[in-house]
C-alpha cells in the first residue's frame, strides 16, 4: 500500500481501490506495471519453486466493482455495469501467458458466483482457468450431512442439485481449508489432515496432529483415504470423462424416503455402478437398477471392517437378472451398510444367442 508515497499499485479512489469490509485494496488492474508484476509473481512461484499450480482466493472480489459494497461505495464500469473489466482482461492475459509454459502446472478459480466461463476458453469469452472450485456442491453437501439422517430426506435435493450445473466449468470438489474444523463427476480436493480426521483446525505455526494415528478412528480414515486415492487412480471411470455429460448417469436419484442415491460413472470402456446409503439403515437385499446384462463385482465398500465397518459387504459377484427397476430392464440385489458406499465393476456378457435376422421382402407395387 502506498509503496512509493502514492497510490502505486491501487486506485486512490477508495470507492474503486478498496474493500471496506476487510480494511484491504484492491489493485489497479488497467495499470500494465501492475499487471506485470502480477503475472511475473505467479511465473516466480512455477519457476523458481515449482508449483504445481496456484489458487486464487475470492476471483469474485476481483470481478464484481460492488463486491461487498453498499450503493454509494463503488464506481460503475464504462458501460454502466459492476463487472471489473479490467480485472477481466487482466486474468484472460495471465492464464494465456502461465498456460503458454505448457509444464502442467494449473490456475484454480475459487469463484463463488456463477460467472460464466471462467475455465472457459479465453478464445471464446472465458477466464482460462483451468478448475474451478465448486463451492456450491461443498456448501450443499456438508449442509445435507450436517442434518440429523432422520431429517436428511427433507434436504435431498442438496445431495443431487450439483449435477444440474455440473458440465458448466471444470470443477474440483473441495473441503477447504475453511472446513477442516467440520472434518460425483469432478477433480477431489481433501485439505491436510482431513485425510486422518484431524480433530482441531489447521494451524500454520504447528505440525500436523500425527499422534492422533495411535487412535483406531483416525488410523483408519488413513487407510480409507489411502483405499479411495488407489481406487481413484486404478479406475478410468472415475477421471476420463470426468466434463462429459456421458461420464454419469442416475440410476436412483428419487429416494428421499430412504436417502439413497445410485449412479454411474463411465470411462471410454469402463463403468462403475455407485449405491450410497445415508441413513443408519440396513438393506440387506435391495434392489439395484444396472445399465445392461451383465456381472457386477464389489470392488469397494466404506463398510469393510479395515476401515472400521461393520463388514456388511458383497463378497460375492452377481449376476444380473431380467428383472425391472430404477427404469432399467435389469437389476440385481445387494447388502447395502447402514451409512455406507458400495461401488461395483459392471461388466457385461454377450447374448447367448443372437436373434437371427429375418430376410426382408421387397415390397410389392399396388398397380393402381
Amino acid at each position: 500500500a502506498q509503496f512509493d508515497g502514492s497510490c502505486l499499485y491501487e486506485h486512490k479512489d477508495p470507492r474503486q481501490g478498496a474493500h471496506p469490509h476487510w480494511g484491504t485494496l484492491i489493485y489497479n488492474y488497467g495499470r500494465p506495471g501492475v499487471s506485470n508484476f502480477l503475472i511475473a509473481n505467479a511465473m516466480f512461484w512455477a519457476d523458481r519453486y515449482h508449483a504445481d499450480g496456484i489458487r486464487f482466493d475470492a476471483v469474485a472480489s476481483m470481478l464484481y466493482l460492488d463486491y461487498g459494497k453498499n450503493p454509494g461505495e463503488w464506481i460503475a464500469n464504462m458501460y454502466g455495469g459492476h463487472e471489473n473489466l479490467e480485472a477481466v482482461e487482466f486474468l484472460k492475459h495471465l492464464n494465456s501467458v502461465f498456460r503458454g509454459r505448457k509444464d502442467g502446472a494449473i490456475l484454480i478459480a475459487e469463484e463463488s458466483t456463477a460467472w460464466p466461463k471462467v475455465t472457459g476458453d479465453v478464445k471464446n469469452g472465458g477466464l482460462g482457468f483451468d478448475y474451478k472450485w465448486n463451492m456450491g456442491w461443498m456448501n450443499d453437501f456438508l449442509g445435507y450431512m450436517e442434518q440429523d439422517p432422520y431429517f436428511r430426506c427433507h434436504h435431498y435435493n442438496e445431495l443431487t442439485f450439483s449435477m444440474i450445473y455440473a458440465y458448466s466449468e471444470n470443477f474440483v470438489l473441495v473441503f477447504s481449508h475453511d472446513e477442516v474444523v467440520q472434518g460425483h463427476p469432478g477433480k477431489k480436493l481433501l485439505f491436510m489432515g482431513q485425510d486422518f480426521g484431524q480433530m482441531d483446525e489447521w494451524n500454520e505455526k504447528a505440525s500436523l496432529e500425527w499422534g492422533l494415528l495411535k487412535y483406531d478412528i483416525h488410523s483408519q480414515m488413513k487407510d480409507y483415504v489411502k483405499a479411495l486415492n488407489h481406487l481413484y487412480r486404478t479406475q478410468p471411470a472415475l477421471y476420463r470423462m470426468d466434463y462429459e455429460p456421458e461420464g454419469f448417469e442416475w440410476i436412483n436419484c428419487m429416494d428421499a424416503a430412504d436417502n439413497i442415491i445410485a449412479f454411474l460413472r463411465r470411462g471410454a470402456d469402463e463403468t462403475l455402478l455407485f449405491v450410497c446409503n445415508f441413513a443408519p439403515q440396513l438393506h440387506e437385499k435391495l434392489m439395484v437398477g444396472v445399465p445392461f446384462k451383465g456381472k457386477y463385482k464389489e470392488i469397494f465398500n466404506s463398510d469393510a471392517e479395515k476401515f472400521g465397518g461393520s463388514g456388511k459387504v458383497n463378497p460375492r459377484m452377481k449376476s444380473s437378472k431380467a428383472e425391472e427397476c430404477d427404469g432399467k430392464e435389469n437389476s440385481i440385489t445387494i447388502q447395502l451398510a447402514p451409512l455406507g458406499i458400495s461401488v461395483f465393476n459392471c461388466t457385461p456378457t454377450e447374448p447367448e444367442k443372437k436373434e437371427r435376422r429375418r430376410r426382408k421382402r421387397r415390397p410389392t407395387a399396388l398397380r393402381v
